[in-house]
Formats: structure tokens, C-alpha cells, sequence
């Protein structure tokens, strides 16, 4: 009888201890221990995240500060960011988005990219709930966030500056590549251009992404100036990348050819500095901040983590025009921009009060 006494004590013992276990858990998730559905309420368990960016290339500054504003943001919430450049290679890509998933990371992020090489391992990440946010790539995948800057603006921006510039007959040369997805967008709003201004005539057209990009396009152009040697022959430029913008540039101020002058897409130190000089052709640049556009799409795969019912398929950056004539004669930088264009600066888009309360735990530990 005595045996069997203990034997009673210690099986009501566990059951109570279960009960205790049981209700502890219920309480937590009453407070939101999943995330808060309606995006309301971060979960402690977000620190620590593993974050995987893929990207198809990293070229020039713009990459440079992209890939900071991700950092900058993921490892304010506490997180690991580990970059995986496929140098322009889409099967590598593919293999980098495979490992990806292999190593269980927590979050991927992926920056350009094609469907047909990303679209299988997409849906795998999915399969085994890691969260995807894509940057101008053209997937359509549900449950997938797309970022785009805006390209179709992008472009309208810098056409109509040139037109509002050089007049409706203008003689231009573009610059573009085909094969990306922004690239692609911005040549919708460049076929609208040259319907709504037919006489404003496209002498020539290249242009090619490579692991120099900006040297080879110096070199394409230098010999479109060959082509067109007399002042006059070459209105402006038009190029759908600073990359090309800068190759551009260098080209016509070597060649003494100071009557063009150059529109471009995209900004960074290095533009500013080329935008800024009075002897370069560069004169405008319609642009999102790309530390900007890292720190936004971080925050975007942070809400997947954080399992907010209101995280959006698209988000749409709008971009912002910068002219020669809008900067100051002292150099500026893409920090101190937003004191002479007012519309530039760290944006807020994405950025609920749980990620601030989760960067406060994060700088308090």
C-alpha cells in the first residue's frame, strides 16, 4: 500500500507540473508569442535571424550601398546578413538560392534575377517557410514581396528633364540592356517617350552589363563620337543605369564634346561628385536612395518573420529627380543630400513602431 501511495503522489506530481507547462504556453500566445497577425506587436524571437541576400551582380556604388542600408537594418533587429554574389551568372544564382535553403536560413532576400532561373527555388524556400523578398526581379510567386523603384517613373523623369533641356528635337543616344527586370519597365516609359515626342530623333542605342560596365560603355561611346564627330550631331544622352551614365560621361568630356549632356538613372557618392563638376556632361539623375531600398526590403522580410497578415505583394519606392542645379558648389554626399533636395533622406515607408521597439531591445543588450 505504501509503494502504490507514492506511486499516486508523483503521477498527480506530473500532471500538475504539465497542466502548468500547458497553460504558460496558452498565456503566450494570448500576447502575441507568433507575432501579432495584424502587425501590431514584435516577437522576441525575432533577434538572432539568419538573413540571406542573393544577388545576380554587384557592380559600382549603388550595389555597395545597397547592400549597406540591408546590413544596416538587419543587424539593428538583431540579425546576421550573408551576401551571395552570382556575378551576373543566373545558374549560379540558382545554386546560391539552393544553399540558401540547405543552411536553413531564417530569411532571403534576393536582388535581380530572372524567373526561370529563381522561380523552382522560390517556391522550395516556401515549401520550407522561409520567407522570400524579391528586388527588381519580375517573379510572380504568391506570398512573394516584390520591391521596385518605380522605373516607369524613373524614367519618365529623366525623357522629360532632357525634352524640358533640349527641346522636342533633340538627337539622342540610349543607353540599355536588355534582360532585367527595371530595365525592362524603364524602356515601357522610353517607347511612350518616342510616341509622344516622334521628332525627337534615337541616333544610336547599346549598351551591355558586364564586370566593367562602365569602361565598356566609355569605350561604345567614344566610338558613337567617331561616328558623330561635329558639335551639334549629338544632342543628349540618355542612359537607363549610372553605370552607363558614368561611362558615357568620361567619354564625351575626354572627347572636349561639352555641347551633350547626359541623363541618367541612379545616384551614389561617386555620381554626386560627377553631377557636382561643372566640365561634366552628367547634369541629372532621377533616383532612389539605395541604402534606402535595402533597409526597406529588409524591413518588408521582417514582417513575414514577425507574421504580419498586412505585408504587402508590392511595394513601389518612389524615386526622386536630382539636377546640377538643385546642389550647391561644395561637395555633397548621398548623407547630406536631403538638405538640398528636400525629398531625399531616410525614409520611414515600412517602419512600424514594433521594428523601432525591436531596434531599442537590440541596442540595449
Amino acid at each position: 500500500m505504501k509503494i502504490r501511495g507514492r506511486k499516486s503522489s508523483f503521477i498527480a506530481i506530473a500532471w500538475v507540473l504539465l497542466l502548468s507547462v500547458f497553460l504558460g504556453a496558452c498565456g503566450q500566445g494570448a500576447t502575441g508569442g507568433t507575432g501579432d497577425q495584424s502587425g501590431g506587436e514584435a516577437e522576441n524571437g525575432l533577434q538572432g535571424k539568419r538573413i540571406a541576400l542573393i544577388m545576380q551582380l554587384n557592380i559600382g556604388t549603388f550595389s555597395a550601398q545597397y547592400i549597406d542600408g540591408v546590413r544596416d537594418q538587419v543587424e539593428k533587429f538583431g540579425g546576421e546578413l550573408q551576401v551571395f554574389n552570382a556575378e551576373e551568372d543566373l545558374a549560379r544564382m540558382a545554386s546560391h538560392l539552393d544553399s540558401a535553403i540547405t543552411q536553413q536560413f531564417d530569411g532571403i532576400l534576393i536582388d535581380h534575377g530572372t524567373p526561370e532561373a529563381l522561380d523552382p527555388g522560390i517556391r522550395k524556400a516556401l515549401e520550407a517557410n522561409i520567407p522570400v523578398v524579391v528586388f527588381d526581379a519580375a517573379i510572380d510567386i504568391e506570398g512573394v514581396t516584390l520591391v521596385e523603384q518605380g522605373d516607369l517613373l524613373l524614367a519618365e523623369q529623366t525623357l522629360e528633364k532632357l525634352v524640358e533641356d533640349n527641346g522636342t528635337d533633340a538627337n539622342i543616344v540610349k543607353i540599355w540592356v536588355a534582360g532585367f527586370a527595371p530595365m525592362e519597365r524603364r524602356q515601357v516609359a522610353y517607347e511612350e517617350f518616342q510616341e509622344k515626342y516622334p521628332d525627337v530623333t534615337e541616333l544610336a542605342a547599346f549598351g551591355s552589363a558586364t564586370s566593367n560596365t562602365a569602361l565598356d560603355t566609355q569605350s561604345q561611346m567614344e566610338a558613337i563620337l567617331r561616328q558623330y564627330p561635329n558639335k551639334g550631331d549629338i544632342t543628349a544622352v540618355w542612359a537607363a543605369w549610372d553605370e552607363f551614365a558614368k561611362g558615357a560621361s568620361r567619354a564625351i568630356q575626354q572627347a572636349g564634346r561639352d555641347e551633350i549632356k547626359v541623363y541618367g538613372i541612379d545616384l551614389s557618392d561617386e555620381d554626386l561628385q560627377m553631377i557636382q563638376d561643372p566640365n561634366n556632361p552628367w547634369v541629372a539623375s532621377a533616383a532612389v536612395d539605395p541604402s534606402d531600398i535595402g533597409r526597406i526590403q529588409a524591413r518588408l522580410l521582417y514582417k513575414k518573420l514577425n507574421g504580419d497578415s498586412d505585408t504587402p505583394d508590392r511595394h513601389i519606392l518612389k524615386p526622386v529627380m536630382v539636377t546640377r542645379d538643385d546642389l550647391p558648389e561644395e561637395p555633397v554626399t548621398m548623407s547630406n543630400l536631403q538638405e538640398h533636395v528636400e525629398e531625399w533622406g531616410q525614409s520611414d515607408d515600412v517602419y512600424e513602431d514594433w521594428m523601432k521597439e525591436l531596434e531599442e531591445q537590440v541596442k540595449g543588450e
